[in-house]
């Protein structure tokens, strides 16, 4: 069955030779996407998505035409899901680049569409996962570090350095040494029953769900605290969760030598799947 994709309105089918070799964020990075969960006609956190996703167009100087409104990047996304018959769970990626196909000076953004069906992962991972620091890159704190960037590189070598290692995922660190995120999630620690999370000015990405949980703690009945996180706060934290607006929460088992429980994770994730439903 074929698979298809949206390229600024149009749909075609994939393995079609549509991007120009002069595509801005194929020779710069120079655009922002969201990775999207759609679920049985719903795009979920679909206005935290849409809001972040305009932000971040407002930080690089990209102009949005009048046409390219939430409702109308909704709309499309829809109508691939079903061209698709990705009807269930499916994951969605918008990619947003300046220019519409090549080096054009225009601020004036071309879009991709892209859908793939994923297994809906609404149960706390079974298994933990197993991470460490990637030991190389730092990521800078900077008005552009919390943007989902097309610039991707720190991630993309933080993930290989995982493959090699037999790892779920690497932590990122900034340029201060301190905990950033993973390379597709934000961190969260657990210690005396209190949650903490770095704060954006760490430099991390401003996380859908993330933002979804500090906006909702009553709702979840913990304590949550944003403060900047050193690799020791890591260590000596009772449990760690990652989270994304894929598979939402994940536990950590392991960062390097250091194994955690899941405990008063199992329960947070219990109240937030009830919330968000």
């Amino acid at each position: 069955m074929s698979i298809f994709f949206n390229l600024n309105g149009v749909i075609h089918k994939e393995g079609d030779p549509v991007i120009s070799v002069d595509n801005r964020s194929f020779r710069y990075g120079d655009g922002l996407f969201e990775t999207m969960k759609y679920v049985n006609g719903k795009i979920l956190f679909k206005d935290l998505h849409f809001q972040r996703l305009f932000a971040g167009m407002f930080v690089l100087n990209i102009d949005a035409p009048a046409y390219l409104t939430p409702a109308y990047l909704e709309e499309e996304i829809l109508i691939l899901c079903k061209k698709n018959s990705h009807l269930n769970t499916t994951r969605v990626r918008l990619t947003i680049f300046r220019g519409k196909d090549d080096l054009q000076e225009s601020n004036i953004p071309g879009f991709i569409i892209q859908t793939w069906m994923i297994n809906d992962a609404i149960q706390l991972n079974t298994e933990g996962l197993e991470i460490d620091i990637y030991p190389i890159a730092r990521k800078s704190c900077d008005r552009f570090s919390n943007i989902k960037s097309n610039n991707f590189l720190p991630y993309v070598m933080a993930s290989l350095y995982a493959n090699a290692n037999n790892l779920h995922d690497c932590l990122v660190l900034n340029t201060h040494e301190r905990i950033c995120e993973s390379t597709i999630a934000n961190v969260f620690i657990i210690k005396d029953k209190i949650i903490f999370t770095p704060p954006l000015s760490e430099g991390c990405v401003a996380g859908v769900v993330r933002k979804w949980i500090l906006q909702n703690v009553k709702l979840l009945q913990y304590h949550i605290i944003e403060k900047p996180l050193n690799p020791s706060d890591l260590l000596e934290a009772d449990e760690i969760f990652l989270t994304n607006a894929i598979r939402h929460i994940r536990w950590v088992k392991q960062l390097g030598n250091t194994r955690y429980h899941n405990q008063d994770t199992l329960l947070f994730h219990r109240n937030f799947i009830k919330s968000i439903n």
